[in-house]
């Protein structure tokens, strides 16, 4: 079985403890730093979640007033992923004008998120230190760049969601997000309860690393950008789980890659 130069296997069908280092996401050799790579403004829930104490199910009620921003989990996940591909922050160069910086911001976002960057075509962001200090900066300009709710909605890797996920599935895809990870510095999630649809959601894995025996996916999560997201993969069960939040009450859900290839 080989191991990869981060000590964990991926080379089979699941990511097993090798030396026991994490795997570290880099592009261009330059690694992903949380939170300066990620978006400093949430995607917001429309309803507001809690576990029934009578039944242990999770419940929901529509927040009022309703949030602004909401629905756009893919398109802040797909935005994280293509800043970190394509773009080069130089905050020592003169800053550009509302009109040039909009149309950089453009370009970053209109790239293909399912292919690989040329480092001399990096889009340069000048008077910016990271993606975190833009989104501060200039929040309004990203969200009407990154698009409405829809793009949430017709991500063209929805309908594999329906289908059956086999537990040796789920192996495979864990592997493939270290694989994915350690090659191209992220991988984007779609993690799913269904048909229950108790969460529906994408997140950004930006490392991964084993230990006793349990895979820990340190992840971007867009509905609470403050701090990280741990995402488990358990070998034994084979089944990622993801932990109790704002909006889920915790458990196991299944996962595949989105902004990855041709069906997804």
């Amino acid at each position: 079985m080989a191991l990869s130069a981060s000590g964990i296997s991926v080379s089979g069908d699941t990511c097993l403890a090798g030396a026991g280092l994490p795997i570290v996401s880099s592009v261009g050799g330059r690694p992903f730093h949380f939170p300066e790579d990620t978006i400093a403004f949430p995607n917001e829930t429309l309803w507001s979640y809690a576990r029934d104490p009578h039944t242990g199910q999770q419940v929901h009620v529509r927040r009022e007033p309703p949030p602004s921003y909401t629905l756009r989990c893919f398109a802040l996940c797909r935005a994280v992923k293509l800043f970190f591909k394509y773009a080069r922050f130089a905050p020592d160069e003169k800053p550009l004008t509302a009109d040039e910086l909009r149309e950089r911001v453009r370009s970053v976002l209109t790239s293909n998120s399912r292919t690989g960057p040329n480092d001399r075509a990096k889009i340069v962001i000048p008077g910016m230190r990271n993606l975190r200090e833009l989104s501060l900066a200039h929040e309004s300009l990203l969200k009407e760049e990154m698009g409405g709710a829809w793009r949430s909605y017709f991500q063209r890797g929805h309908w594999r969601m329906v289908f059956p996920f086999s537990r040796a599935s789920q192996r495979r895809e864990s592997a493939a997000v270290c694989r994915d990870v350690e090659r191209d510095g992220v991988s984007v999630l779609h993690v799913f309860t269904f048909p229950a649809l108790t969460v529906n959601h994408a997140l950004v894995v930006f490392g991964a690393n084993c230990n006793q025996g349990k895979l820990s996916f340190s992840t971007y999560d867009p509905n609470t950008p403050a701090h990280s997201l741990t995402l488990e993969f358990d070998p034994g069960t084979q089944s990622f789980r993801l932990p109790e939040t704002a909006y889920f009450i915790g458990g196991q859900v299944n996962a595949y890659r989105v902004y990855s290839g041709l069906l997804y």
